[in-house]
Order: structure tokens, then C-alpha cells, then sequence
């Protein structure tokens, strides 16, 4: 007979394990993935790309960390109006912190997520405010994500710059299913009604497949896409410019920083094709199998600049030295952050308290 102690215990031991094996599988296919699938895919190699990267001008690559900064304090504005009372300092600080736990661990969204929570928490924002903020800044990072590959298919299939017939069908196909759910989520704020009725059929769709589980047996989407959409409608229709210009914000200062590194290292592309690969390699980000997507997202860019022409040592050194400077520079200065948040006061027993009040 097993004590109903060590029964308790075993959930908590196997997800430890569950997570260290993740976290293992994913650095090394990360590191895999750089290390052989970068060159391999690009149809280079290591020495070639070495050749590219050490003419860049040391005070070029002091200029491309200090561009990256400024991208990173354009998404302070996004932060700070999803977060209404938060100053854009703390905001950096909120953003970079996060951001470096979420780049060292695979699916880190939800360690970068418990770091905003005990930040945000310590300066006394509540519970409420902090998850919306989230939910927010998390909706609209990903719709951005899919408004920035529609854009670059509109200009390639609009602009067309020679490319194969197939490939502009498929870029009109993307076009389509972008639009169609940007048009989505526009319709459940817009409206109650289709709230509820794109909430119940995707109910539909998925019920079988969430039936399987007895975590999501119970699970609505309808009563959570209702319920996303109380909590950030009000948000948005206050704070939407804000929301929307720091991602803009952001997005610009960094293809602006990638095409400065793709003319630094010979390619040579048109700004169109360009914008299409920076696209690309934004949406893949999103992917939680490795870091960041680390190494599934640069394989792919390279791939694609190589596909269009660009010469692959030139293609392969523009999208590792963008990674070194737009995501493997957030963890230093998520060490500064966590640094500067240990010695920013916080928010007293007694304030706390308060906002625990207000907020029942």
C-alpha cells in the first residue's frame, strides 16, 4: 500500500523531471539547430560566416546594442497602457527581466510571467491588474506577430517582384488567413454576439479533443473568450494607441536594426523581401520547442534570404548577429534589470494591504 504522502509527492517530483528534461531537450536542440542546422540550411559554413562577421566595425556593433535598447524602450509604451500607473522606467525593467528568464528556458513564457507577476506584485500593483496586463500585452504581441507576415505577403504579392506562380498563390493564401483572424478578433471585442458565436464553435471543433483530458474535460472556450474579452475590452478602447504605437514602435526600430546588419554584411536584397524575411522571423519567435525559438527561427530566415538571392555566408552572419543583439543581449540586461529592481522600493505591508482591499 503506497502512503498517501509519497502519492502527493509523486505529481510535483515528475513535473520537476518533466521540466528539467525539457529544458535539456530544448537548449540542445537550440544548439543543434545553430550549430549544424544554421550552416546546413544556409549552405555555408562557419568559417565563411567568421569572414563576414569580423569586418563589422566595433563602434557599428556598439550602435546596433544601442538601437536595440531603444526598441526595447518603444515597448515600454505598450507596457505602461496595458498597465495604466506603471512609469516607462519600471515598465524597461518589467520588460527585460522578463523577457531574460523567458529567453534562457523553452515555453519560458510562463517563468517570464511568474518574474512580472513578483515584480509587479512588489510594487503593489494587484493580482486583477497584473494578469490583464498580461493577457493584453500577450494578445497583442501576437496579433502583431500575425499582422507583420500579412503585411510583408500584401507587398511581395502586390509588389510582385518575379516571384514563381505557386509561391504567389501561396502568399495570397497567407494574406487570407492572416486578415481572417485579425477580422476575428476584431469581431469579439466589436461585438457580444460574435464573441459568443466564434467562442461556440470553436467549443465545437475542439471538444472532442478536450474531452480526452479530465484537466480540460470541463473546459469552455466560449466562457473564456467571453470572459478575454470583458477583461480587455475596456483596456484596449482606452489604451488602444498606445498599445499599438509601442509595437509599432518596436517592430520598426528592430527591422530597422536588421537591415542595417544585412547592408553591413553584403546582402543586398530589395527593403520589400527584407521586411518578408524580419517577418518571418518574428512570427517563428512564438515557437516554444527551443528558447525563444532560438535555431528554428535563424535556420529559416537564412534559409529564406538564401532563397531570394542573398549570398548564404552574408544571409547567415545578418540573422546570428540579429539574435546576438535582439536576444542574447536581454540577458545581460535582464541581470541589470534584476538588479535594479532589487534596490527600487517597494511597495509596504501596509500599501499592499490596501490594494488587496480594493481589489475584493
Amino acid at each position: 500500500m503506497t502512503d498517501s504522502t509519497d502519492v502527493a509527492a509523486q505529481p510535483g517530483k515528475g513535473s520537476r523531471v518533466k521540466h528539467t528534461l525539457n529544458l535539456v531537450i530544448g537548449l540542445g536542440l537550440a544548439i543543434s539547430l545553430l550549430v549544424w542546422g544554421l550552416p546546413f540550411f544556409a549552405k555555408t559554413s562557419w568559417s565563411d560566416v567568421w569572414k563576414v562577421v569580423q569586418h563589422i566595425p566595433f563602434s557599428h556593433a556598439l550602435g546596433y546594442q544601442a538601437l536595440m535598447v531603444v526598441g526595447l524602450y518603444c515597448y515600454t509604451f505598450t507596457i505602461t497602457g496595458a498597465m495604466p500607473g506603471l512609469s516607462h522606467p519600471r515598465a524597461l525593467i518589467l520588460n527585460v527581466c522578463g523577457s531574460s528568464v523567458g529567453n534562457l528556458l523553452p515555453g519560458g513564457g510562463a517563468a517570464g510571467l511568474a518574474a512580472t507577476y513578483t515584480i509587479c506584485r512588489s510594487w503593489g500593483f494587484d493580482a486583477r491588474r497584473v494578469s490583464t496586463m498580461a493577457i493584453v500585452t500577450g494578445v497583442w504581441n501576437v496579433l502583431s506577430r500575425i499582422a507583420l507576415p500579412v503585411i510583408a505577403i500584401f507587398a511581395l504579392y502586390f509588389g510582385n517582384t518575379g516571384q514563381p506562380a505557386a509561391l504567389t498563390d501561396l502568399a495570397f493564401a497567407g494574406l487570407a488567413s492572416g486578415l481572417a483572424i485579425l477580422g476575428a478578433f476584431v469581431a469579439v471585442l466589436a461585438s457580444e454576439r460574435a464573441a459568443t458565436a466564434i467562442g461556440r464553435a470553436v467549443d465545437r471543433l475542439l471538444s472532442p479533443i478536450l474531452r480526452r483530458s479530465k484537466r480540460t474535460r470541463t473546459t469552455s472556450i466560449d466562457a473564456l473568450v467571453r470572459d478575454l474579452r470583458h477583461r480587455i475590452n475596456d483596456n484596449v478602447r482606452a489604451h488602444w494607441f498606445s498599445l499599438t504605437a509601442g509595437l509599432v514602435g518596436f517592430f520598426g526600430v528592430y527591422y530597422l536594426l536588421f537591415v542595417l546588419l544585412a547592408r553591413d554584411t553584403g546582402v543586398t536584397l530589395p527593403l520589400g523581401k527584407l521586411f518578408a524575411a524580419y517577418a518571418i522571423g518574428r512570427l517563428l519567435t512564438a515557437v516554444g520547442i527551443t528558447p525563444g525559438g532560438m535555431g528554428v527561427t535563424e535556420a529559416t530566415t537564412a534559409a529564406v534570404l538564401v532563397g531570394w538571392g542573398a549570398m548564404p555566408a552574408s544571409a547567415t552572419a545578418t540573422v546570428l548577429l540579429f539574435t546576438v543583439f535582439t536576444h542574447l543581449m536581454e540577458v545581460p540586461l535582464g541581470g541589470l534589470g534584476w538588479l535594479a529592481w532589487t534596490v527600487i522600493p517597494k511597495a509596504s505591508s501596509e500599501e499592499m494591504s490596501a490594494v488587496e482591499a480594493e481589489g475584493a
